[in-house]
């Protein structure tokens, strides 16, 4: 029932994925909160998929233990949490009737605000919350049923979803609900629909063949084959089209993008076909196809940590000089010139990925075990990235040191101030204050209308996000940076740092910076290649 319960859940947030994105109140490219939860859900039914568990509790822990691997963004760590509280409370259970159901309910969500620092009502806590009260109240009625706790939960999760509004003012100025609390609604809704009252899984109705929701289901027994990734150029490229298209062909979906530039993430049994296709729609570049097969079939024992790769896989920069204090560095970043930025000043390991596709803990755990010291700064460099680089620690034996970062800025100031001969402690400390002292200006076009901080923003404007909130909205890149700028008291900084954007002509990134030498001469400017996409230009001012 358990497992009929979780892939239920699968399938309808799968259907609400693209709904729950659309929820999301920046106007930003970013690593959507639907897709996060997907990924984060999906990798803990695949681990139920192969385990041969037939216990509540051990199939809660192996649910637990996968959602922690691939959690992605602060929805899915907070997911992950969930599906940890609920573990603890079954666990060594055999058979969960209507009360224990019902208390597992709320021990999933009071474990949930247990692991985040600062706890924000009207957000997924919130409607975890409510559920479980519910929950519990519902299993303690006389001749109440497992599903009687399933509906309790579901529809004190709609309340709660309804009233979030009313508990963020972001939300009310946006016009939506919390788009975390709304995929925790959804996943309900499908534990719900997945079960009858005798606990045998229901026949339900199955997305369309090819669909994405379909794609995300049909879990290979052998394995998912070759993890294939690459970025497709063109122009007028339909990004609906190419996404109906690729989830045809495989499974884990992921492709985001616009009309010029569209990323793609497939795990499928035939990359042939599907590069076959993507390269009638546009030129391909950054073509990347891993065999899973075998990463697929690993041990997964209680408490079990994925197994390092082999020496010497990763980012292909090969191993930095050994370090007299032997410690390493991992950082999280998307672009090939950022990439190298890090590597120069003395990353181990890069973990691609930011805005658009946050990693899993698991892919930052698998970076940090092929690093050849004991001790690891780990800098994850974009806000949605932290809570799952937080969880990294707790998952080796390594030491790993979280050096909070939350934009590339940050991450390069914070790397520019690593220094060799100091020790671990030391060296975070002292990274930490380097990047609290950094501005950093990020430049995009929204990609949905809405309001934020009085602000009205419109689909197609230009945009800025100072230290990451919004601050101008513009018809051109050149006036929204410098209204950005003046927002700043340049008395106190010596350098603007640009980095341009994988879509910017180097011509185009020159007389920028050349108009802000002449704006700002007191200060040194200078031009970086980044390669980063969605942002056409980040600005460090330090």
């Amino acid at each position: 029932m358990l497992k009929g319960a979780l892939l239920g859940s699968l399938q309808w947030l799968a259907a609400h994925q693209e709904e729950i994105n659309n929820l999301n109140v920046f106007p930003v490219p970013d690593g959507d909160t639907g897709t996060n939860m997907m990924l984060t859900l999906q990798s803990a039914v695949e681990d139920i998929r192969d385990s041969p568990a037939t216990e509540v509790g051990k199939i809660a822990k192996v649910a637990a233990h996968g959602s922690l691997m691939g959690a992605r963004g602060n929805s899915g760590v907070i997911l992950s949490q969930i599906f940890r509280g609920f573990a603890n409370a079954v666990q060594g259970k055999s058979v969960v009737g209507p009360v224990d159901l019902g208390l597992a309910f709320e021990e999933a969500a009071n474990f949930a605000y247990r692991a985040v620092n600062k706890p924000t009502e009207g957000t997924i806590l919130t409607v975890a919350r409510e559920a479980g009260r519910a929950a519990v109240a519902a299993g303690r009625e006389p001749k109440a049923t497992r599903v009687d706790v399933m509906k309790a939960a579901a529809r004190a999760a709609r309340e709660a979803v309804e009233r979030t509004p009313t508990q963020l003012r972001i939300l009310r100025e946006a016009g939506v609900v919390d788009a975390g609390g709304y995929g925790l609604q959804v996943m309900l809704e499908g534990m719900l629909q997945s079960v009858r009252d005798s606990g045998q899984v229901m026949a339900r109705t199955l997305p369309k063949p090819g669909s994405a929701a379909q794609a995300v289901l049909d879990l290979p027994e052998e394995g998912w084959g070759y993890c294939t990734e690459f970025l497709i150029k063109g122009e007028n490229l339909d990004v609906e089209q190419i996404r109906a298209e690729i989830a045809a062909m495989g499974n884990s979906v992921l492709v985001v993008g616009d009309p010029e530039l569209v990323k793609v993430h497939v795990h499928t049994d035939d990359p042939t076909k599907v590069i076959a296709a993507a390269s009638s729609r546009g030129a391909l570049e950054r073509l990347s196809v891993g065999d899973m097969s075998t990463q697929h079939k690993r041990i997964r024992e209680q408490n079990g940590r994925p197994r390092p790769e082999a020496a010497g896989a990763g980012n292909g920069a090969g191993p930095a000089p050994r370090r007299t204090n032997g410690l390493g560095m991992v950082v999280v970043v998307a672009g090939g010139g950022l990439a190298e930025i890090f590597r120069s000043l003395g990353a181990d390991e890069v973990v691609e990925g930011g805005q658009t596709m946050n990693p899993s803990t698991e892919d930052m755990l698998k970076a940090v075990e092929r690093v050849d010291y004991d001790e690891v700064l780990l800098l994850p460099n974009n806000k949605n990235v932290v809570l799952a680089a937080s969880q990294v620690k707790d998952l080796t034996g390594k030491r790993v040191h979280l050096v909070e970062t939350t934009t590339v800025p940050q991450g390069i100031t914070a790397a520019v101030a690593f220094n060799p001969e100091r020790g671990a402690e030391e060296n975070a400390a002292v990274m930490r204050e380097a990047a609290a002292n950094v501005q950093t200006i990020e430049i995009t076009t929204a990609v949905r209308d809405t309001r934020h901080n009085g602000k009205e923003v419109r689909k197609g404007d230009v945009i800025s996000l100072v230290n990451g909130e919004i601050a101008e909205t513009g018809d051109s890149y050149s006036s929204v940076i410098e209204a950005s700028i003046e927002g700043l008291n340049l008395d106190d900084y010596e350098l603007i740092t640009i980095y341009q954007g994988a879509e910017v002509q180097e011509k185009e990134a020159e007389a920028l910076r050349e108009s802000l030498s002449q704006r700002y001469p007191d200060v040194e400017v200078e031009l970086l290649a980044g390669g980063q996409e969605h942002y056409p230009y980040i600005l460090s001012v330090d």
